[in-house]
């Protein structure tokens, strides 16, 4: 058996970077929008489950509308919230686990398809920036630790050289982009894609409102 799980933070933390801009229910809606984005790629991935972990009642129950497996978190933060998929990983007899962040509105299952069907122990995709990481796979799922945080892309090199293990870097547009900044909030809207995320941010005048704030009006 093989697992995606997006873990999702509790609605009331989330997306704290777009406060200037997005109020907190509206930062809300936007996380859910990015999840149902991730879940039509991920869930149509062929021969790979997709979980859901996150403490939020809202997005379990998105989770599982939508055919997903919902897992309550036990505990934050992010790092133990992974060791806990972990462990539902290795209970379920997994043989391997790939951490998609649940943030990367522009994935699409045919580039998640070949970046889980990446052969090696640990397939890593980097974000934009190259030192964060939007995906980390690991066969098995323990392979190596999950080191997500900043610096999170390096360290998972580092922790993969550790183990004397061969690593694949899968540099994808598609899952490197991630909508953390008010910057990103316009790389969305200015995308042909017509994403669940493009749609709540138009419908929220967030264009708009980036206008005012960069004039100071």
């Amino acid at each position: 058996m093989r697992a995606i799980v997006l873990p999702v933070k509790s609605l009331d933390d989330t997306k704290a970077r777009l406060g200037e801009v997005l109020a907190p229910m509206e930062r809300a809606a936007l996380t859910l929008a990015m999840l149902e984005d991730v879940l039509d790629a991920a869930l149509m991935v062929p021969g790979w489950e997709t979980w859901v972990l996150s403490p939020d009642e809202a997005v379990l129950e998105v989770a599982a509308t939508r055919g997903a497996v919902a897992l309550v978190e036990d505990e934050p933060p992010l790092g133990q919230a992974i060791r806990q998929a972990e462990t539902e990983a290795e209970g379920r007899g997994a043989d391997a686990l790939a951490v998609l962040l649940p943030d990367t509105p522009f994935v699409t299952t045919a580039v998640l398809t070949r970046t889980v069907h990446t052969l090696g122990p640990v397939v890593i995709a980097p974000a934009t920036d190259e030192r964060g990481t939007n995906l980390l796979l690991r066969r098995p799922p323990h392979a190596i630790t999950a080191r997500f945080g900043p610096d999170s892309f390096r360290r998972h090199v580092e922790a993969t050289a550790e183990a004397d293990l061969p690593i694949a870097v899968c540099e994808r547009p598609e899952l490197a982009f991630d909508l953390d900044g008010p910057d990103d909030i316009l790389t969305v809207l200015r995308s042909p894609r017509p994403t669940r995320t493009r749609a709540v941010l138009q419908d929220l005048g967030a264009d708009e409102r980036l206008g005012a704030r960069a004039s100071g009006t």
